[in-house]
Order: structure tokens, then C-alpha cells, then sequence
């Protein structure tokens, strides 16, 4: 199966993710923010990257842009639910910007596993 780099500042959102992922046979990372994430991924490249848009230090759109820039043929699904403000039209913005699917938060298990398997095939 695929290695994953998970990165969410939510520590509920990055065991769930984790726990699903491994489930289904993955090897799974976690990062609590973009530039650990990017420290994760330089040391051991990840097939996908699976990030939250909104997140201290360094946001969603700004690692997506960064992993462009370093490893374009990386596959990434930006996940969000909307900030303080709900606002949905980030994910659109990660999807211009290389992300190859989005997730709104919150989302079921299955949901996650068919972009996942969409994204990897």
C-alpha cells in the first residue's frame, strides 16, 4: 500500500485519519502543522499528503504550494472545514493551487478511503 504524511492540527482528526488509513493497510505519518509536514516529507518522501487547510505556523495553502515547488508528481487532498467562518472556497482555492481532491470536514470513513483510492490509482 501507500506511505501517507497526515497534516492537521486537530489531534482528534490526525489519530482518526491515522487509525482509518493503517486500517486499510497504508503507512501513515502526522504532522500538527505545514512545516513539520515538510521536514516529514524531505526526510521520507510520502506518495500522498493529506492536509488541513487551516492550521498555526504554516496553513494548508502554503504547504501545497511548497510541495509543488519540491515534488510536483506528489499527490495531495487538502481537507477543511471552513475555518471560524465556514468558509468552503479554500478548498477550491487548494484545488487551483495542485490539490488533486478535497474533503470537507466533517466526512465519513468511506469518503476518505474513495479519494484516497482515487487519488493513488
Amino acid at each position: 500500500m501507500a506511505r501517507i504524511l497526515v497534516i492537521d492540527d486537530e489531534a482528534s482528526i490526525r489519530t482518526m485519519l491515522q487509525q482509518v488509513l493503517e486500517r486499510s493497510g497504508h503507512e501513515v505519518a502526522v504532522a500538527t502543522q505545514g512545516a513539520e509536514g515538510l521536514t516529514l516529507f524531505r526526510e521520507h518522501p510520502a506518495d500522498l499528503i493529506i492536509t488541513d487547510i487551516f492550521m498555526p505556523e504554516k496553513e494548508g495553502i502554503e504547504t501545497i504550494l511548497e510541495l509543488r515547488q519540491q515534488s510536483p508528481q506528489t499527490k495531495i487532498i487538502a481537507i477543511s472545514g471552513g475555518g471560524r467562518a465556514g468558509n468552503l472556497d479554500f478548498l477550491e482555492t487548494a484545488k487551483n493551487l495542485g490539490a488533486h481532491q478535497t474533503l470537507a470536514k466533517p466526512f465519513e470513513r468511506q469518503e476518505l478511503l474513495d479519494a484516497v483510492n482515487a487519488v493513488l490509482a
